[in-house]
């Protein structure tokens, strides 16, 4: 007869990834000509569980690299960003001790940047994973019945293996001429 038992364990119930897009606006004190790069280092983030939806607070740096003067001086304008992304979470009624793994799974990148006047507009892209894990129940069928035991037999072949053979080889070792490099001399 079959018996069922519960074992609980800490499994990944629920996960998700999502695609943000955010532009921004930065006003500079010179006439910026052209664009010479844009970078995006110091992700920082967290995430936090509320009632069905995760709340994901972080932030990165900015670095914009322009030229102004009709290209003849270049500037890095430096700006840091904060943000805070809510994402809507299947609730499950089966599952409890939900902790949340938030992982960057395609780093902020600046996709698009473009001069208005004194105006620089970019645009960052990131993509964020999301796991609960939480603890939940499992049910296994058991088998009461033990399984059979095989019985162990030495045979008179192993134990003579096992057993040292003589060898005249290793005879010679006891008449070694411990005066050898004397005579040799």
């Amino acid at each position: 007869m079959a018996n069922y038992r519960e074992i609980v364990t800490k499994a990944v119930v629920s996960k998700g990834k999502k695609l943000f897009t955010t532009t921004n606006t930065v006003n500079v004190n010179n006439n910026p000509s052209t664009i010479l790069g844009c970078w995006v280092i110091n992700h920082n983030f967290s995430g936090t569980k509320s009632n069905n939806q995760i709340v994901i607070n972080g932030s990165y740096d900015v670095n914009i690299w322009y030229s102004h003067d009709n290209d003849t001086k270049t500037e890095v304008l430096k700006e840091t960003n904060t943000y805070r992304e809510v994402i809507n979470m299947r609730d499950r009624e089966d599952v409890s001790g939900e902790e949340i793994i938030v992982r960057s799974l395609k780093q902020p990148n600046c996709v698009n940047v473009n001069i208005d006047g004194n105006n620089i507009n970019y645009t960052i892209e990131k993509e964020l994973g999301i796991e609960l894990v939480g603890d939940i129940k499992v049910k296994i069928e058991t088998n009461e019945e033990e399984d059979p035991w095989d019985e162990i037999v030495e045979e008179e072949d192993e134990k003579e293996a096992v057993e040292p053979s003589y060898d005249p080889a290793l005879e010679s070792i006891d008449s070694v001429n411990e005066k050898f490099i004397e005579d040799a001399i």
